[in-house]
């Protein structure tokens, strides 16, 4: 295979894959959509961010949790 065909076959395995993710997004709002009258959307999104952040997080969850709570005091004043 020369150097042409390799790039041709690249670009055509990126388009496959960029499509697949294409899908993959409508299938997302779809879903988003199907539950959209049956919870707050926005908050449950808030909340699968905060649980992914907490997993990443390990020990240093109650850290987390101290300095959270001095950052609400002051932003909600």
């Amino acid at each position: 295979m020369d150097k042409k065909d390799i790039i041709f076959e690249l670009v055509d395995r990126l388009l496959v894959v960029e499509n697949e993710l294409k899908t993959i997004q409508e299938d997302k709002k779809n879903l988003l959509d199907e539950y959209r009258n049956k919870i707050d959307i926005k908050a449950f999104k808030a909340a699968i961010q905060i649980a992914k952040i907490r997993s990443r997080l390990g020990d240093s969850e109650l850290a987390l949790d101290e300095v959270l709570d001095s950052v609400v005091k002051k932003i909600c004043i």
